[in-house]
This record gives structure tokens, C-alpha cells and sequence, in this order.
């Protein structure tokens, strides 16, 4: 099963599109994220990201349904740890 996760681009880094990076936010845990495939995301915007590659920019309430997803999937597994972005 694969799985892409939103976050919150928090900063770019590069001028070439292929090689340009950002520093992605994900509920409170931040890592390096390649933007080679989402050449147009900008700081603030939510981006899916898959294997450390953003695949999409989505906007703010489609990211907030992935969270709520997410959350309502962790009460299931009765683990409670899923952050809150």
C-alpha cells in the first residue's frame, strides 16, 4: 500500500526547478522534501508528498480531511499517538 501525506511547505531552497527542495511541515515534524514534480508550490502552500517526493499541491481543507482521516484512522488502532497539525 503507498501512502502520501500532506504538509506545509515551511520554506524552499534552489533555483532549478528539478533540484529545488523545501522544508515541509507535517503536524509538527519537518523533513527535506523534493519539489521536482511541483516546479509551481510555494511557501504556505500544502503539498502530498510521497517517499520525499510532493507529487501534488492540494489546498488547506483537502490537507485538513487527510488529518481528520488520519486521526479517525489511529482511534481505530487504539495507538493515540497521530499529531494534530
Amino acid at each position: 500500500m503507498c501512502l502520501a501525506v500532506p504538509g506545509r511547505i515551511l520554506s524552499i531552497q534552489g533555483e532549478d526547478p528539478l533540484l529545488r527542495s523545501a522544508r515541509v511541515d507535517f503536524g509538527g515534524v519537518v523533513r527535506e522534501v523534493s519539489l521536482a514534480y511541483v516546479p509551481e508550490a510555494l511557501v504556505g502552500q500544502y503539498v502530498l508528498v510521497h517517499v520525499g517526493f510532493a507529487i501534488n499541491v492540494i489546498d488547506e481543507a483537502e490537507a485538513m480531511q487527510v488529518f481528520e482521516y488520519l486521526r479517525q484512522i489511529d482511534r481505530m488502532s487504539g495507538t493515540g499517538d497521530a499529531g494534530t497539525p
